[in-house]
């Protein structure tokens, strides 16, 4: 699961980098934050030293990606918005927020614990990448996604407390996650606003 979205959220974090016009470098840049801030913070969260500090293997996957999206971008005119990407983040998403929950419960974390490590894991990337980009994290805004895998990160907890098995519920929070995703952008799902809702006058 952590191999899926190291390359999938490289490759989604580089396409973005690639439509504002950034270098060589700052494609890289961005891809990477994408890729691992999230589970850096996750690491630091349950106090161990994070996996991208740990092995070679973690930053060849993220580079795996940075080339897939360079690649992309000869091919398609906007490869950020390419159904691939599109499918490509939902992956990710699900993989690091199933990743998350795993984690967090090794840790012996509570169930808030899970849910937040699990969510932090997968929207932490997208964040940092957003500021790298000078805009304001799209998390924050109506967009249905950091609900995606909040949802994914309480469908594992509630499986294991239902006597699941660790893959049984890692597989239930990954179908969730993506399919909530996937559903979102389909049908165009978003979150009300206080404007919506008719709370504050715009």
């Amino acid at each position: 699961m952590n191999t899926i979205g190291l390359v999938a959220f490289a490759l989604v974090g580089s396409a973005k980098a690639i439509r504002e016009e950034f270098d060589l470098f700052g494609i890289a840049v961005v891809g990477l934050a994408m890729a691992f801030a999230g589970g850096i913070t996750r690491d630091l969260l349950v106090t161990r030293v994070p996996l991208a500090l740990q092995s070679p293997l973690e930053i060849s996957l993220a580079l795996i990606g940075v080339g897939l999206a360079i690649a992309l971008s000869a091919l398609l005119s906007s490869p950020d918005t390419h159904p691939i990407a599109l499918i490509s983040d939902a992956i990710g998403l699900a993989a690091f927020a199933t990743t998350g929950a795993i984690v967090a419960t090794e840790a012996s974390v509570s169930a808030f614990g899970v849910v937040a490590i699990a969510t932090i894991n997968a929207v932490g990337g997208g964040a940092v990448a957003d500021i790298l980009l000078d805009r304001s994290p799209f998390i924050l805004f109506d967009d249905f996604y950091a609900s995606c895998a909040v949802l994914g990160g309480s469908a594992y907890w509630v499986a294991l407390s239902l006597g699941a098995a660790g893959s049984t519920a890692a597989g239930v929070c990954a179908v969730v996650t993506v399919g909530t995703r996937l559903a979102a952008v389909t049908y165009g799902w978003n979150l009300p606003t206080m404007q919506n809702l008719g709370l504050i006058r715009s």
